[in-house]
């Protein structure tokens, strides 16, 4: 039996039954695709679902204002993937007519949209024949078909996607590329994969010669930079101040307090501004944030005034009780629920 053939009737029989699955409309697809990016199936699937209700076409995500979308996605992180979907959603909308492109080459044109979303989208919408190649379905290849080549490379990701190709030729290729990626989701995992039920068990390189953990080879490392972020809370008669962050940069269109980042924990500017507002540098509030390449150190220091601080810039004076109403980074959204409800 091929390949392709074992591979779907294990899918047949495995597969999971998620809100995406047997639709061919190119916009939930893409929708699907972006919000699982970085994402567990288990988190991203209530967020889909209110995502796709509250957006449930291209044009409804275009015409509603990026703070509406961001509030939306708030809590799932790498915001940039909220925005560059509002960002093509205008796109589709001006240059479309409001209808997903059926065409891979300008599906690839769109912002925030690369290879794999591209084959993923055209695959199971259009039935176009581009494997969709990511992690999972990189660790299923190299492990089966043995390739040590450091799948960082764009080198790599070529001869798993040509190899891909050959296999998915004669079969639909939307099924064959969620047969894949559920495959290496269920199945191939990346730590204790269950070889004893693989339905490639006989002719798994990685596991007929002992090196399934030491496939796929990835050489590149993630340097971690710290940041330390200091927020400085002002109230006063049940308001406060809040700052949209227009930086680029991390939670770009994403709401805060009033900031200043030091290069270390603590520095004199900073005492120097905490003590015109008779506050120690101690915070009262600390926690910390990992993002893939940074770890975030964040501080937050409540001043009860006489009244608000005219500030640089275009702050906003906001209700305490209306704060929820914005959508902030989900570390500063925990504080903000303990200063309401505390």
């Amino acid at each position: 039996m091929s390949f392709s053939k074992q591979l779907l009737l294990w899918y047949e029989e495995h597969r999971r039954d998620l809100p995406w699955r047997g639709i061919n409309d190119p916009y939930k697809i893409w929708a699907s695709e972006i919000i699982l990016q970085q994402t567990r199936v288990n988190q991203g699937w209530d967020y889909y679902e209110k995502f796709i209700d509250t957006f449930p076409s291209v044009s409804d995500l275009a015409n509603a204002p990026i703070e509406k979308v961001l509030k939306v996605w708030q809590g799932l992180g790498y915001y940039s993937r909220a925005r560059n979907m509002h960002f093509t959603a205008k796109q589709i909308v001006e240059k479309h007519n409001g209808v997903f492109p059926s065409d891979y080459e300008q599906v690839l044109k769109l912002k925030g949209i690369g290879d794999y979303t591209a084959a993923a989208i055209t695959s199971i919408a259009f039935k176009l024949p581009y494997p969709a190649v990511d992690g999972n379905v990189m660790r299923v290849v190299t492990r089966i078909f043995g390739i040590h080549d450091d799948i960082s490379t764009q080198k790599t990701k070529k001869t798993i996607t040509e190899k891909c190709q050959a296999l998915m030729t004669g079969n639909d290729p939307g099924e064959f590329n969620q047969a894949m990626m559920e495959f290496g989701a269920l199945q191939c995992t990346p730590k204790s994969p269950d070889c004893e039920t693989c339905p490639f068990i006989n002719f798994c390189y990685a596991y007929k010669n002992g090196v399934i953990h030491l496939l796929p080879v990835k050489k590149n490392t993630i340097q971690i930079k710290k940041r330390y972020f200091h927020y400085f809370v002002f109230i006063h008669r049940k308001q406060t101040i809040l700052y949209q962050r227009k930086e680029s940069d991390i939670w770009r269109e994403l709401f805060q307090f009033p900031f200043y980042e030091s290069a270390t924990e603590t520095d004199g500017y900073l005492s120097e501004l905490l003590a015109t507002y008779n506050h120690s540098a101690t915070s009262d509030f600390h926690t910390k944030h990992q993002l893939s390449h940074q770890l975030i150190h964040l501080s937050f220091y409540i001043i009860h005034t006489q009244q608000l601080p005219s500030l640089d810039g275009t702050p906003l004076i906001v209700d305490i009780e209306r704060i929820h109403d914005y959508p902030f980074p989900i570390v500063i959204a925990r504080f903000v629920e303990n200063l309401v409800n505390g």
